[in-house]
């Protein structure tokens, strides 16, 4: 058993080691990226793949991710199901990677195949003691010979073997995905009504234009669903600003509406309704708005923008990989409050494409800048040329709609602008 597979094997749980089979572990790999890796893993990668400046050994670090290493080793970073697959025997799952192992890059065959040289027998564990600490399996103590006739005999305890663990720590990530993890559950797509049907805010109090965080504010529900309070469960909105249309920019077609998110408030009371008496025995209904508490305020809050309930919490590791096949796009929009119009690394752009044209969370796109549109100087008929369009960088799709998708920026030469085409990596 190499030192990978029986480190794949033990799963850390409050201060106990359990060991777990390897097999029983679910990871979030398509079939196309085992089958990729299965067959990589027969005959290795081409020399002719590995990036120019491939390190012949590498010590994963703390922070790493297989993107980073995969572009450490491959041309193409979106390739990783082939690092992957470069020794499946030592590196049965990449998931399971951690900071302290040393890859090697071994190309004495004519194809490279990456090794893990950590790999080894490991000894069997010790037991532990109730301190946590390891401790030999007990043996009988035995009397040895003495070495001579007027020395006492001396005691001897034989040792079993035992191993020492070192945590790695924990195991690598496919991708960093810090960058978007607050952004998950802040931009919405939406259709037409949708938003026109949700709960929206009402009044301020002291007649306030702009809340923040801290302001009491109040909310109505449609007629046939009206803000009602959930006794003992707290009731979490997020807030939208008036939600802009998206089209195509090649059709025309409005591909959604995009809501502006620009703050989180708690239910404290519902809506209700109130009889008063005006006179002569008439009553007179009053209608009470529910009442919301705004708990975070990323941009200005207004009356009239739109409340909805807070989704419950999604986790998810990216795996990043090219579309199966030809794929294009366009960027139609740069997520932002402060309408930028040049988009940099580690920001996320909305794009024309989604579920309904096959995209998926994890599909890695690269990106095209424009060529320019300029005169031929240099001929007499000084005749218009368009320069030929230039791959600026990649991005992950990781969030999907129906018709749009949002994307995140993983690495550019140049700003990234509205319009910028889109395509499947080479």
């Amino acid at each position: 058993m190499t030192i990978f597979k029986f480190l794949s094997s033990i799963v850390a749980l409050s201060g106990c080691l359990i060991v777990l089979p390897v097999w029983g572990q679910k990871f979030p790999t398509t079939p196309e990226q085992i089958a990729t890796a299965q067959k990589v893993a027969q005959a290795g990668v081409p020399l002719s793949d590995l990036a120019a400046d491939a390190p012949d050994t590498y010590v994963v670090k703390r922070g790493d991710t297989l993107w980073a290493i995969s572009n450490i080793f491959l041309r193409s970073p979106w390739r990783w199901p082939e690092l992957w697959g470069m020794n499946l025997e030592e590196i049965s799952n990449p998931h399971l990677i951690y900071p302290g192992q040393i890859l090697v890059l071994d190309k004495t065959s004519g194809r490279a195949i990456l090794r893990n040289a950590n790999a080894g027998d490991t000894p069997a564990p010790a037991q532990a003691s109730s301190s946590g600490a390891e401790t030999p399996t007990p043996s009988a103590p035995t009397l040895s010979t003495p070495r001579n006739r007027d020395e006492p005999p001396m005691e001897t305890v034989r040792l079993s073997p035992r191993t020492r663990v070192e945590s790695f720590g924990a195991p690598l990530a496919t991708l960093n995905t810090s960058a978007i993890e607050a952004f998950l559950s802040e931009p919405l797509i939406v259709e037409e009504n949708e938003m026109a049907a949700a709960p929206r805010i009402v009044a301020a109090q002291e007649n306030r234009v702009m809340l923040t965080r801290g302001d009491r504010a109040y909310a109505r529900g449609p007629k046939d669903a009206p803000l009602l309070d959930n006794q003992g469960k707290l009731q979490l909105f997020r807030l939208f600003g008036i939600a802009k249309p998206i089209k195509d920019p090649l059709s025309n077609e409005v591909l959604g509406y995009e809501a502006q998110f620009t703050g989180k408030a708690s239910l404290v009371r519902s809506e209700m309704k109130e009889e008063t008496e005006v006179g002569s025995g008439k009553t007179k209904t009053n209608l009470i708005p529910a009442s919301i508490d705004i708990l975070e305020a990323k941009d200005e809050i207004q009356v009239g923008y739109r409340m909805l309930a807070e989704p419950e919490r999604q986790f998810f590791n990216y795996v990043p990989h090219a579309p199966n096949g030809p794929m294009e796009g366009r960027i139609v929009s740069i997520y932002s409050s402060s309408g930028l119009v040049n988009a940099s690394q580690n920001q996320v752009v909305l794009i024309n494409r989604g579920r309904r044209d096959g995209l998926e969370n994890g599909h890695v796109m690269a990106i095209l800048k424009n060529g320019e549109t300029l005169i031929d100087r240099t001929d007499p008929s000084r005749a218009l040329i368009k320069l030929p369009n230039e791959r600026n960088g990649l991005l992950m799709v990781f969030k999907t709609f129906e018709k749009l998708s949002y994307g995140l920026i993983l690495d550019i030469t140049d700003g990234v602008r509205v319009g910028d085409r889109l395509t499947a990596p080479q």
